[in-house]
């Protein structure tokens, strides 16, 4: 799917997660749902950093540029080094490691760390790097003919005003994880689960995703997971922009009224 899909399918994912929460008797306050929702809306991005061209890619100038390249190289290497018997050697790692369970949980749990270790300046360049993402995601158009400064300015702008409503006492920073020092664990889930759905949303597509990896499935290791064939479209199809996006929309909508106890 394109950059606009994978975000609001992200934000829509973590809406429903906060439903789920709510209905289990473990309500998000509404800063950790809204935080939530942005922070998976640009982890849904992620993957695609295995690809130069890739919104995620072009989001941080030379930096983010730089380290699409390295990661297509990482994944190339580790596919190659893996594939199965049947399953030939690849030039590049576009859709393999990065679009994987084991990847969404490695990611998640490494963001995780950072929070835990780093303190309030990690959490801001967290939520920073995730709004910046957000932005380019869900203000897919009014982001192309702004300028870099613009969105990274906004997201700083965003990623200031979060921290500082969730270090405040019940509005979340230890939502989840309670215990001394482990306020802001729970950021990993939002990225794990903006990963995960990302790697669904690719399986709908003609070429399937590589989401199970390394369980072998028919010989391979690789095995591109999806839908039977008749279903699946190409990325930027009229199904994604006509069926799904607003399914998406509908769903997180819906999400977030039961998530807020907005039903009585």
């Amino acid at each position: 799917m394109m950059g606009p899909a994978h975000s609001l399918s992200g934000a829509a994912a973590w809406l429903g997660a906060g439903a789920a929460a709510h209905a289990v008797g473990r309500p998000m306050p509404w800063p950790v749902l809204v935080a939530g929702m942005l922070i998976c809306a640009g982890a849904a991005l992620a993957p695609d950093l295995d690809q130069k061209s890739a919104t995620i890619s072009r989001a941080f100038g030379p930096f983010s540029r730089g380290l699409a390249i390295l990661i297509d190289q990482v994944a190339t290497v580790v596919f190659n080094a893996t594939r199965g018997k049947g399953e030939r050697r690849r030039s590049g790692g576009h859709r393999t490691l990065t679009h994987t369970w084991v990847w969404a949980v490695l990611l998640g749990a490494g963001f995780s760390a950072v929070a835990a270790i780093g303190g309030r300046w990690a959490v801001l360049a967290i939520l920073f790097v995730h709004m910046v993402l957000a932005v380019e995601g869900l203000l897919w158009r009014a982001a192309r003919v702004s300028s870099d400064i613009l969105v990274w300015l906004l997201g700083a702008a965003v990623a200031w005003i979060l921290a500082n409503v969730l270090d405040k006492p019940g509005n979340g920073s230890d939502w989840l994880f309670s215990g001394a020092g482990q306020e802001y664990w729970w950021l990993g889930l939002p990225i794990v689960l903006g990963a995960v759905v990302h790697t669904v949303g690719d399986a709908l597509t003609i070429s399937g995703c590589p989401v199970l990896w390394p369980l072998p499935i028919r010989g391979r290791r690789w095995y591109p997971v999806g839908t039977p064939r008749f279903m699946r479209f190409r990325a930027g199809h009229w199904v994604e922009n006509k069926v799904l996006m607003p399914a998406f929309g509908l769903a997180g909508a819906g999400g977030a009224v039961y998530a807020l106890g907005l039903l009585g």
